[in-house]
Parts: structure tokens; sequence; C-alpha cells
């Protein structure tokens, strides 16, 4: 057999390893990338189930806040129905202001703020929310991860062949990151 034929095969062989090597990496990291997703959708479960006992609870203390608890109401079904992570991203912002809303509430009456089953729905709605925002920023991690080895040569070109697309990153509302990002102001 030829030399040159043989080194021929060799390095196609190497180039065709290394190029399902890379696939691999990929499919992995999107399989990751899918996994923290549905991590954070276990937790926005999780949090929508406590929201209605939340809301009842609230109803015999405030009952002519009904206003606030229909749009408690409202972003929670907005939140539940919203499909893809800009969307989804867009309605949990939107039921996580309303929430504040709804915990203002408590301040106003003194005995829906003693009650003991609000507290211990809030106590949980506040553990979950912990919980989604982990899982966010997990999720957001694993995206970035899987974003820039997509970005990388030759994985982009690997990449490009078989499909793959970058993730969107799960997003803070613009209003809202814009008060995230300015510094706070202490005044004494």
């Amino acid at each position: 057999m030829d030399p040159t034929l043989i080194v021929v095969l060799a390095v196609l062989g190497v180039l065709v390893l290394a190029a399902i090597m890379m696939y691999n990496s990929l499919v992995s990291k999107r399989v990751e990338t899918q996994n923290a997703y549905s991590q954070i959708d276990v937790q926005l479960k999780r949090r929508y189930d406590l929201i209605p006992n939340l809301v009842e609870t609230v109803k015999g203390y405030a009952s002519h806040e009904k206003e606030t608890l229909e749009r408690v109401i409202q972003a929670r079904n907005a939140a539940m129905n919203a499909q893809g992570v800009a969307e989804k991203s867009a309605a949990e912002n939107q039921l996580t202001g309303t929430l504040k809303t709804l915990f203002a509430l408590s301040e106003a009456y003194p005995d829906l703020k003693a009650n003991e089953n609000f507290k211990s729905l809030q106590e949980e709605l506040s553990a979950t929310e912990n919980r989604i925002g982990f899982s966010r920023q997990h999720y957001n991690d694993v995206v970035g991860q899987y974003n820039t080895a997509l970005q990388r040569f030759p994985a982009n070109i690997v990449g490009g062949m078989f499909g793959f697309r970058p993730a969107e990153f799960f997003q803070l509302d613009p209003a809202e990151a814009a008060a995230v990002r300015q510094a706070p102001k202490v005044k004494f």
C-alpha cells in the first residue's frame, strides 16, 4: 500500500473522529440546556400550585381587593400558558410583580399578616422564588456554555452542518434589569 494513501486515510480518520466527538459534545450540552430549562419548569409549577392557595387565604381578609387578586390570577394563567424562553421570561416577570402587590396587601391587613396559613404560604412561596432564581441562574450558565461551545471553531462548522442553534437566555424585564443595575441610594 502506498504510504501517502495511508497518511491521507489516517488524517481523514482523525478528522472524522474529531467531528464525531464535537457532535457528541454539542448534543450533551444541548441536552443539559434542555434539562436545566425543565428544572425551571418544575419550580414554576410549584409556584403555580401555591398561588391559588395564597389568593384564597387573602380573599378571606381582603375581599374588597378583588382587582389585585384578579391580576395575580391573570398573571399566573399567562405565565402557565407562555411558550418559549422569551415569552415565559416576560410572563414570569409580570407574575413576580403582581405577587409583590399581593404581599404588600399583608401590610395593610394586620389580621392577614398574623394568619398562620398566610405566613406559611408566604414562606413557601419565598423559598420557591429562591429555587426559581437558582434554576434560572443554572440554566443561563448552561446556555452560556452551550452557546460558547457552539461558536468555537471548528465546532461551529459541525454544529452548523447538523442544525444546532444557540439557546436563549432567561432574562429580566428590561425595566427591572435597569433598576437592578443602578447602584442603591443610601440616605441617613
